[in-house]
C-alpha cells in the first residue's frame, strides 16, 4: 500500500480503537430472514400502512445489508437492484438518469419518478436541469430501508410521480445501538467514515444521529481531490399512548465530481490516450473558469466544486389516533438548498485542424496553453471542444406539507389528504468554451491562433459563452412553483378481497422571471487589453427579463383490487391515470411573451394498467407484474438543444424473487419492456422506433453465502442492447456488471469487508450524444466505471 493508504488505515484503526469501549449489540441473525416478507407494513405511496400481501401495488424493500452486497459507490447505484427501475448511475454521486417500467428519460433526471426521504420529496420535480433530485440525496448508515413503488397509487398519493416513488427511510432509534465504519479504496483514492447511533433517552423518547464524511479522487482519477464533504442527520421521536411526534434535521455539504459524456470509440473501445473505464476530461490543468455572474459581476468557478449541494432542512412528523376510529398524520419539511454544478462537457471531439479553423480561420495554429508542454505545438490529430456546464444553484429551497385524516368503518377506511408545496428554481447558467487536449490523465488546455499568429484564445478559453451552440446557454432562472393537491382514498375489505380507489387534484402556479443572453466587450482579466474572446463576452440580459405567469391543473385516479387466494398466493390488478407538471424545461422556448404556457405543454399525463401475482412457498417468494403504460412527454435537452413532444407506449413484465437454499440466499429481478414512440409532433420520422436507451431486458441478481463468521456474495447487474438515440441507428451492446462482496467478523462486534465493483472491468455504455457513428468513429458517451476495490472496517455497538 502507498503512504496515503497506510495513513488512512492508521486513522481508521484509531477510530475503531476509540469506539472499542462502547457496548456491543447483537447483530441480526440470518435466521430472521423472510424472503420478500409479504407481511411487512409498507408506508410508501399508500394512504395507510398495509401489508404487501394485502396491497394492490408493486412495492419492494431493500435493507442496508442487501444493498451492501451490490457494492454501490453512489446513491443511484444503490437503486439498480430495484425491480423495474433503470438507474443509469454513470454521472457520479448525482445527475443520474432514472426511469421506471418503460417511461421515458428524454432529457435526463427522473421526470416521472419521485425520490423521497422519509416520505417527502427531495425535489418537487425530478428533472430540474442541473438540479436532479439525486444530487441532494445521500445514502449512508442512517438509512434503514429503501422502499419503492412502481406505478399504482403513486399517481394519487404524490404529486408529479405517476411512474413511482423511491423512498429512503431513516433509522429512528427504536433499536438501541449504532456503528462506526471506515472505508478506503484499495486501487483508487477514496476515504470515508460513516457513523450512526440511536437509543431511548427515557419515557418513550428516542433519538438517532448519524452521517458520513469523506474525501478522495473518486473512481476516475482527475488529478485532484474531487470528492470532499459529508452529511449529518438527526431525529428525535416522542411516543404517546395514541401516537408519536418526530423532529428531524439534515445538513448536507458535499463536493463530488460530476461525470459527463466522454470520448470513446463507437464500439465501446477506448480512444488512444483516453481509457473509457478509468479516465475523465477533468484535469489539474483545468480548475478555474472566469465569467460574468448573474448580476454582471466578474466571478470564478472552481472545477473542484463539481456537484456541490448545500442543504439544511428541518422536518416534522406526527401521527395520532384521535378516537372514534379517526386518525391523523402530518409530515412537514422546510429545506434551504443551494450549491454549484460545474463539469466539462465535450461539445465536439474531432479533427484538431478542423476545430481550430472553425475558430480562427484557415490554417489556424494550435499550441499547448499550460502543462508540461506549454508553448509547444499541439500535434494530436484530435481535440476536444469543451463547454463548461457552470451552473450556480442560487436557491432550490422548498416547503412541503402532507396531511392525512383517516376514518375507519367496519370494513372500510377513508383517507382525506391535503398536500401543499412551494419549490424555488433559481439558478444561473454561466458557460464558457475551451479547447482541451484529447487525453485521459492531466489533459492540458490548448490555445488557438490564426495563420498570422494572432491569438484567438486566453489560456485555452476561446469564448465567454458557447457560440458553437449559438450562445444558447447564458441564462438566469428566478422561478417559484406552488402546488396544492387535495386527495381522497377509500379502501374496502370484503373477506379476502380488498378494493381501493383514490383520486387527486393537482393545481399549480408558476411565477417569476427568466433572462437570456446579451453580448458586450469586457476586459475580463483586467489587463488593460481587449483580447479576441473579450470582444464578445456573453452575460445575462437583466435589462430584458421575461415573465413566468401560468398555472396548471390535472386530475389523477387509481383503482385497484387485491384478492388473497390462500395464505401464500394473492393476485391484484390496477388502473391508474396520473400526471406530471413541467417546470424549468419549458422556459426558453415554450413560454409565451406574457408568461403563459399552452395547457398541453404544462402537463404530461400517464395512463397505466397492471396485473400481478404474489406467491410464497417454503423458502421461495415471487412477485410478478404485467404492465402497460402510455406516456406523454414534453421536454427540452440542453446538450442537444432539442425540444421533445411525444407519446410513448410500453408493455412489459416485471419479476422479483427470493430463494433460500441452506446457507445460500438468492435475490433477483428482471424486467422485460417492449416500448415504442407512438406519436411525435416535431419529428414524425421516429414514430415506431424504440425510445433511446430502452433495453428489452434489465436485470439484477444477488447471490450470497452466509457462514458462521460473515457472508460472501456476488451481484450481477445488466442490460441487453439499447439504441443510443431515437433514430435507432447506433446501438449499445448489452453488458453484465459483476460485483463481489465478502465480510468476516473479527470479533462479535468488529467486522471487515471487501467490496469489488465491476470485478471483470466490463465496459458498459448508458448514454451517448450521437445517434449514428460519426466519420471519425468517436462518440461522446457515459460509461460505467472500471474495477474499483475497497476495504471496510465496521464496529457495531
Amino acid at each position: 500500500m502507498n503512504r496515503k493508504t497506510i495513513n488512512k488505515f492508521i486513522i481508521s484503526s484509531v477510530a475503531l480503537a476509540v469506539s472499542s469501549n462502547l457496548y456491543a449489540a447483537e447483530e441480526p441473525k440470518d435466521s430472521d430472514k423472510k424472503g420478500l416478507d409479504f407481511e411487512r407494513i409498507v408506508v410508501t405511496g399508500v394512504p395507510k400502512g398495509t401489508t404487501v400481501m394485502n396491497s394492490s401495488v408493486s412495492i419492494s424493500s431493500l435493507s442496508a445489508e442487501e444493498i451492501e452486497v451490490t457494492t454501490p459507490r453512489t446513491t443511484a447505484e444503490a437503486f439498480r437492484s430495484i425491480p423495474g427501475v433503470r438507474s443509469e448511475s454513470t454521472g457520479g454521486e448525482g445527475n443520474a438518469n432514472i426511469a421506471v417500467r418503460g417511461l421515458p428519460v428524454a432529457a435526463g433526471g427522473a421526470k416521472f419518478l419521485q425520490l423521497q426521504e422519509d416520505g417527502l420529496p427531495i425535489m418537487q420535480f425530478g428533472d430540474i436541469a442541473f438540479g436532479n433530485a439525486d444530487i441532494f440525496l445521500r445514502v449512508d448508515s442512517t438509512m434503514q430501508t429503501i422502499e419503492s413503488i412502481r406505478g399504482g397509487s403513486a399517481s394519487t398519493l404524490a404529486s408529479n410521480a405517476p411512474g413511482g416513488i423511491i423512498n429512503v427511510i431513516s433509522k429512528t432509534g427504536q433499536n438501541e445501538g449504532g456503528s462506526v465504519s471506515t472505508t478506503f479504496g484499495l486501487d483508487y483514492d477514496s476515504f470515508r467514515t460513516d457513523f450512526e447511533y440511536g437509543d431511548e433517552i427515557g419515557n418513550d423518547l428516542f433519538f438517532h444521529i448519524g452521517g458520513f464524511t469523506r474525501q478522495g479522487d473518486g473512481p476516475r482519477d482527475p488529478g485532484y481531490t474531487a470528492n470532499k464533504g459529508g452529511q449529518i442527520k438527526a431525529n428525535i421521536t416522542k411516543e404517546f399512548d395514541k401516537g408519536y411526534v418526530r423532529l428531524y434535521l439534515k445538513h448536507l455539504d458535499d463536493k463530488s465530481i460530476g461525470y459527463l459524456p466522454m470520448p470513446m470509440q463507437a464500439n465501446g473501445d477506448s480512444v488512444a490516450g483516453f481509457d473509457s473505464l478509468s479516465d475523465t476530461p477533468h484535469s489539474p490543468y483545468f480548475l478555474s473558469t472566469l465569467s460574468l455572474g448573474a448580476d454582471g459581476e466578474i466571478r470564478r468557478g472552481d472545477m473542484r466544486d463539481g456537484m456541490n449541494p448545500e442543504v439544511d432542512s428541518i422536518g416534522f412528523e406526527a401521527s395520532f389516533d384521535l378516537g372514534n376510529d379517526w386518525g391523523i398524520e402530518n409530515r412537514l419539511r422546510k429545506s434551504n438548498v443551494s450549491g454549484h454544478f460545474l463539469s466539462p462537457f465535450p461539445a465536439e471531439v474531432g479533427n484538431s485542424q478542423t476545430i481550430a479553423d472553425s475558430i480562427a480561420g484557415p490554417n489556424a495554429q494550435l499550441t499547448y496553453a499550460n502543462g508540461p508542454n506549454a508553448g509547444q505545438d499541439y500535434t494530436n490529430d484530435n481535440l476536444m471542444r469543451i463547454h463548461t456546464f457552470d451552473v450556480a444553484m442560487n436557491d432550490f429551497g422548498s416547503i412541503v406539507s402532507d396531511t392525512k385524516l383517516t376514518k375507519d368503518f367496519d370494513n372500510t377506511s377513508v383517507t382525506f389528504g391535503y398536500y401543499t408545496a412551494s419549490q424555488n428554481i433559481k439558478m444561473s447558467w454561466l458557460w464558457n468554451s475551451y479547447l482541451l487536449e484529447l487525453k485521459g490523465n492531466d489533459a492540458a488546455l490548448v490555445d488557438v491562433a490564426d495563420a498570422t499568429g494572432e491569438s484567438y484564445s486566453d489560456n485555452g478559453l476561446y469564448a465567454y459563452g458557447v457560440p458553437f451552440w449559438g450562445n444558447c446557454c447564458q441564462r438566469n432562472y428566478d422561478a417559484e412553483y406552488d402546488i396544492t393537491a387535495p386527495y381522497i382514498a377509500v379502501t374496502t375489505q370484503l373477506d379476502d378481497l380488498t378494493i381501493d380507489v383514490s383520486i387527486r387534484r393537482d393545481n399549480g402556479e408558476a411565477s417569476g422571471t427568466y433572462a437570456g443572453a446579451v453580448t458586450s466587450t469586457v476586459d475580463m482579466n483586467r489587463d488593460g487589453v481587449i483580447s479576441r474572446p473579450e470582444m464578445d463576452v456573453v452575460s445575462i440580459d437583466n435589462a430584458n427579463p421575461m415573465p413566468i405567469n401560468y398555472d396548471w391543473g390535472y386530475t389523477s385516479y387509481s383503482i385497484g383490487a387485491n384478492y388473497i387466494i390462500d395464505e401464500n398466493v394473492a393476485v391484484f390488478g390496477r388502473l391508474s391515470h396520473g400526471g406530471r407538471a413541467n417546470a424549468d424545461r419549458l422556459l426558453f422556448g415554450k413560454v409565451n411573451a406574457d408568461g403563459s404556457v399552452a395547457a398541453q405543454d404544462a402537463v404530461d399525463e400517464v395512463d397505466q394498467f397492471e396485473v400481478g401475482v404474489k406467491y410464497r412457498q417454503d423458502k421461495l417468494s415471487l412477485f410478478a407484474t404485467l404492465f402497460n403504460a402510455e406516456t406523454e412527454e414534453q421536454n427540452f435537452e440542453a446538450t442537444s438543444q432539442q425540444f421533445f413532444d411525444r407519446v410513448y407506449d410500453a408493455t412489459g413484465l416485471e419479476l422479483e424473487g427470493v430463494y433460500y437454499v441452506g446457507d445460500f440466499d438468492i435475490r433477483g429481478s428482471v424486467t422485460w419492456t417492449d416500448a415504442e414512440i407512438s406519436e411525435d409532433a416535431i419529428n414524425p420520422d421516429v414514430v415506431g422506433n424504440t425510445p433511446r436507451r430502452q433495453a428489452d431486458f434489465i436485470y439484477s441478481l444477488i447471490t450470497r453465502y452466509n457462514y458462521e463468521k460473515g457472508s460472501a456474495g456476488l451481484s450481477f447487474i445488466g442490460t441487453t442492447d439499447a439504441y443510443a438515440q431515437d433514430n435507432n441507428d447506433l446501438k449499445f451492446d448489452g453488458y453484465t456488471q459483476v460485483n463481489a462482496f465478502a465480510s468476516y467478523f473479527l470479533s462479535e462486534s468488529l467486522s471487515v469487508s471487501l467490496n469489488i465493483n465491476n470485478l471483470f472491468d466490463t465496459v458498459g455504455i448508458t448514454e451517448a450524444e450521437e445517434g449514428s457513428v460519426p466519420d471519425n468513429n468517436i462518440i461522446r458517451a457515459r460509461a460505467i466505471n472500471g474495477r474499483t476495490s475497497s476495504l471496510t472496517f465496521k464496529y457495531t455497538f
